[in-house]
């Protein structure tokens, strides 16, 4: 007499859990599509897809290649910083809590990796350097030498006295501002809008290619005593390198789970290029 109401009962609530159970992955999958990585006033119409990463690659790309062209004419690069401060800024002003750790900024479990970074930018600099001397001298094909001209407006004629002080002073600055800046937006921001599309690592590969064509407003095109000019081979070079530079980057962002490895890489390398300008090109 109770053996049907039982087995009845009993199908029931296993269906019933099979329901909640459904509704779980349900939930799990449709959330990441649902939930808004903004804040309130942009969550209605910004998402992380490629429409909106070519949106800011030019945005910020443009202004800075423009700035940093009349910089290079001028010899006054103060402006070049405003640039990295409003990469500083925009993912905090345009992300909440939960998209600001979507792009990589949150703690690393991987403590050790962050000195690894470090050091890795330390080294990837000498080949770069190497490179450079190896193939063009103290010539301005040489992309350090020319971009040791951005260090030499503001020092003095004869360093031998304070050749030190003025490195530290442009290695404090070398490492902030763009290593925080650039890594912010090309491997925070701009990389998460095309990893959903395409996977990291051709994400990685776009934001590098932006981050390397960037670069030849700082080397590239260069403006000279007689005027405005185009290397292509020496820019080629340079664009491969910083292409390759970023990769580098990436991964130890990928490897410290955290875009404090990143940072601290690409603070290594710019450690390094300072290092070179003061100590070999400007000596």
């Amino acid at each position: 007499m109770f053996t049907p109401i039982w087995g009845l009962s009993r199908s029931i609530c296993l269906l019933l859990i099979l329901s909640v159970k459904f509704s779980e992955l349900l939930y799990l999958i449709l959330k990441p599509l649902s939930m808004s990585y903004f804040r309130p006033l942009f969550s209605n119409f910004m998402r992380f897809d490629p429409y909106w990463g070519v949106f800011f690659i030019l945005l910020i790309g443009i202004p800075r290649f423009i700035i940093v062209l009349g910089a290079n004419v001028s010899g006054n690069y103060n402006f070049t910083s405003l640039i990295f401060i409003l990469m500083w800024i925009l993912p905090y002003a345009l992300l909440n809590r939960e998209g600001r750790k979507q792009i990589g900024i949150r703690k690393t479990k991987k403590s050790g990796t962050l000195l690894f970074s470090f050091l890795l930018g330390l080294g990837i600099c000498i080949p770069v350097f190497l490179l450079g001397i190896g193939l063009y001298g103290d010539t301005t094909d040489n992309w350090f030498v020319y971009i040791s001209r951005s260090y030499s407006g503001g020092l003095p004629a004869d360093l031998s006295e304070v050749r030190f002080l003025y490195f530290i002073i442009f290695s404090v600055i070398s490492m902030i501002f763009s290593p925080i800046g650039e890594e912010l937006m090309y491997r925070g921001f701009i990389h998460r809008c095309f990893e959903g599309r395409f996977g990291p690592k051709r994400a990685s590969e776009i934001d590098s290619t932006a981050f390397a064509l960037t670069h030849l407003a700082h080397f590239g095109i260069l403006y000279t005593a007689s005027g405005w000019d185009f290397r292509p081979i020496p820019a080629l070079l340079w664009v491969l390198a910083t292409f390759s530079i970023s990769r580098v980057f990436f991964y130890c962002k990928q490897k410290s789970g955290s875009l404090a490895g990143s940072i601290l890489c690409h603070a290594g390398f710019n450690l390094a290029m300072t290092y070179f300008i003061f100590y070999y090109i400007l000596s």
